[in-house]
């Protein structure tokens, strides 16, 4: 997986992002912004909560740009065997994203998700200022698990949860910045579906995470938290929320989306959402932003996507042996460093024609 280049983010961060905030993905293109005074001068067309958050919470802003490359690590990561691969080629990613096809919509969905995650994880580890462990004195107490050890165990919340309500509104400030009205507009509701379905394969997936505490081992007391799925849980299930999608149009009123097809019930917050069908993704095509699936790995042996013949399009591929040098032998040597070898190692793959 080839991590994204400065140029190669700033790019998706300008066919991604609402116009208005094209100054502020630039100014966060680098790994870590540390000065407001220069992200604020590259965002001088933002307004309202936008700009307000630019000058004060630089670090915030910052956190929300890493949250958009775990997104695209993940979108390579759960499209690496498929004809599309999530590639990070400019001109390609910017064909696919002005397109309301599967693939965008996984997009908008796992970017919106990435800097949900990434906020929320910032705020639980104490990096930012504005947040830090969820807030629970107003919840419930948790409810024991079903194989409750005892039943006199005493349960409360405690620890430090993630507070992923505000994570989940820094995703929505960002991503959801309004749009220009007119021709796009339900391309903004599909957008706008996609981004909220990202937040929510986060927010209302959290799991319930406690420790005992009691003499000798004992359990009288458990203080329970709330934590974010991994990532990669998030990636999966929205790559099934991908393989389900609904295909919708613009509905008379022009503000509403409705289902294609007779007898298909309307699609939940949870659901990815498209409006025109995909490329097959098999030849290259400048118009449609693919690039072929000629010399890609496949696996001669395997029936699903990462099939020869699903990948290279029914169209056959050649063997091929390659040699390559790897760390072997490695060794720990006190203190504290780790020798390894090299070894020369020789594999078959194949690759589509």
């Amino acid at each position: 997986m080839i991590p994204l280049s400065r140029p190669q983010l700033a790019v998706f961060f300008i066919l991604l992002c609402p116009v208005n905030i094209i100054g502020l993905w630039w100014a966060v293109g680098s790994p870590l912004v540390v000065d407001p005074n220069s992200i604020c001068r590259k965002t001088k067309r933002l307004a309202g909560k936008q700009a307000e958050l630019c000058q004060t919470q630089p670090e915030t802003v910052s956190e929300v740009a890493k949250g958009a490359r775990l997104g695209v690590r993940e979108c390579q990561y759960q499209f690496r065997f498929r004809r599309w691969n999530c590639t990070s080629q400019n001109k390609s990613f910017g064909k696919i994203l002005q397109q309301d096809i599967r693939e965008t919509a996984f997009v908008y969905a796992i970017t919106a998700a990435g800097v949900t995650h990434a906020v929320t994880q910032a705020c639980s580890m104490g990096e930012l200022l504005q947040c830090g462990c969820e807030a629970t004195r107003s919840r419930a107490p948790p409810r024991p698990p079903a194989a409750s050890p005892g039943e006199g165990v005493k349960w409360e919340w405690g620890g430090c949860g993630d507070d992923v309500e505000f994570g989940y509104e820094k995703s929505k400030q960002f991503m959801d910045a309004k749009r220009k009205k007119g021709k796009s507009d339900i391309r903004t509701l599909i957008d706008l579906h996609n981004n909220e379905a990202g937040r929510l394969a986060v927010k209302n997936h959290m799991r319930t995470e406690c420790k005992c505490h009691g003499l000798s081992g004992s359990c009288t007391l458990r203080t329970c938290w709330k934590k974010m799925p991994h990532f990669r849980e998030v990636g999966d299930r929205l790559l099934e929320r991908f393989n389900g999608a609904s295909k919708v149009m613009g509905g008379n009123d022009g503000k509403t989306l409705v289902p294609v097809g007779q007898n298909i019930k309307p699609p939940d917050k949870e659901d990815l959402i498209y409006s025109a069908e995909s490329p097959d993704f098999c030849l290259p095509n400048r118009k449609t932003g693919s690039l072929g699936t000629r010399g890609r790995v496949c696996n001669s042996t395997a029936m699903d996507v990462s099939g020869c013949d699903l990948l290279c399009c029914e169209r056959g591929y050649r063997d091929e042996t390659v040699v390559f040098e790897e760390n072997c032998l490695c060794r720990f040597h006190w203190c504290c460093v780790v020798q390894c070898k090299k070894c020369s190692v020789r594999r078959e793959l194949s690759l589509c024609l």
